[in-house]
């Protein structure tokens, strides 16, 4: 459930700080991006090598980065999470953040962010159960925010009772229920197909292109994380999924591509035709490797079946079709052409012609046009991001 979220995590000055150091490890592990801030204080606790080691991106705690004046922009960094999770939160932060003060980056973000807000609250007992630390938490409840509530055992003071802060794997197991109860496509089924396919002229050559399968990898984690179960077909590439929970099933040539969608698709809610796969294979395949023997060889090709076309034929009401078009020229006459005899929903337009976008490369450069021919064009993205609003886009639609 956490594969892809981006979760912001604010540390502060608690003894129970040691505990980010795991809850960061189990987060990365679950598949999610971890950017973490910490306060001043927390400093006193644990060092900020230890988490941007594991969280693998810088730690932040100052407005400006260096003397050059650059800043940590609070304003991004809170639209960007999917939850700030502020663990461990100290009687003092909470009671700053119930007051709408202001004196650090962690509740600068907090008073920016438009995402989810969750505390897991670290402090003794007796804090725990004063009056101001209780109507502290009933103003963050009304304000929206989330409480996972602290643990009873023994605490830093030597005293036994309720104030430790929930274990981090508890920590977890609350985010994946969280995320689970509010994910937009529980519960429904989605196909892709992704990569190339190599159509065999002989035992050891074959046709094929430049397809990494990278886009299409990207949409199947970004619909499960969005909570669909997801079915991946995909071409020979050296790409795994990032989650467990997306199925793949393996194939090389075009044939073997369409007898397996051909065979899902009936089932599922969602297709998103990522694939590149090839419009010809050779009509004849050698059963031993071909000599260089001639100074020419002239191979006859015939046409793959049009898988895009097969599943559009066969599409039922509630059924919602994804296409991509990569152009070279005339690029939205032919992505047009293209959406209509297919019957896509809409159709993702890519061109090599872009700068860092389409084969071989992390980032992608998009427009998606649909059946209105409305166009939502987007800038150069890395292609997590550029899966994200493709996923986005279907979600719109699923619920419209």
């Amino acid at each position: 459930m956490l594969s892809g979220k981006r979760i912001l995590l604010g540390v502060t000055g608690s003894i129970a700080a040691y505990k980010s150091a795991v809850l960061t490890r189990l987060l990365v592990k679950a598949g999610a991006e971890v950017k973490i801030i910490m306060t001043p204080a927390a400093h006193d606790f644990i060092t900020p090598v230890t988490l941007a080691t594991l969280s693998k991106n810088p730690v932040l705690t100052e407005f400006v980065k260096d003397k050059s004046g650059l800043w940590n922009n609070h304003v991004e960094l809170g639209l960007w999470a999917d939850v700030l999770l502020i663990a461990p939160a100290s009687a003092n932060t909470v009671a700053k953040m119930a007051q709408g003060i202001c004196d650090n980056l962690l509740l600068a973000v907090y008073l920016s962010a438009r995402c989810p807000v969750v505390l897991a609250p670290a402090m003794d007992l007796d804090m725990l159960q004063h009056p101001a630390t209780q109507e502290n938490f009933s103003r963050l409840k009304n304000f929206g925010n989330y409480i996972i509530e602290p643990a009873f055992g023994e605490l830093a003071s030597g005293l036994t009772g309720t104030g430790r802060m929930a274990e981090p794997e508890s920590i977890v197991q609350w985010l994946e229920h969280f995320f689970f109860a509010s994910l937009p496509l529980k519960g429904k089924k989605a196909l892709v197909t992704a990569g190339p396919t190599h159509e065999a002229i002989d035992p050891v050559r074959f046709i094929g292109n430049h397809s990494s399968g990278k886009m299409g990898f990207a949409i199947a984690n970004a619909l499960d994380a969005a909570g669909a179960e997801v079915t991946l077909i995909t071409g020979p590439v050296n790409l795994q999924p990032g989650s467990r929970n997306v199925h793949v099933v393996r194939v090389t040539s075009a044939e073997e591509m369409h007898a397996a969608a051909t065979q899902i698709f009936p089932e599922t809610d969602i297709a998103v035709l990522a694939a590149a796969v090839a419009d010809y294979k050779p009509k004849a395949v050698a059963g031993q490797k071909i000599k260089k023997e001639e100074d020419k060889l002239i191979l006859e090709l015939v046409k793959t079946h049009d898988i895009a076309r097969s599943l559009g034929e066969m599409k039922k009401n509630g059924q919602l079709i994804v296409g991509f078009a990569l152009e070279t020229e005339n690029e939205k006459e032919n992505a047009v052409k293209k959406l209509k005899s297919k019957n896509f929903d809409f159709i993702v337009l890519n061109s090599p012609n872009d700068a860092g976008a389409a084969f071989g490369h992390d980032t992608n450069k998009i427009t998606i046009i649909d059946r209105s021919l409305k166009e939502q064009a987007f800038g150069l993205k890395d292609k997590k991001e550029v899966a994200r609003d493709i996923v986005q886009a279907i979600i719109e639609r699923m619920h419209a």
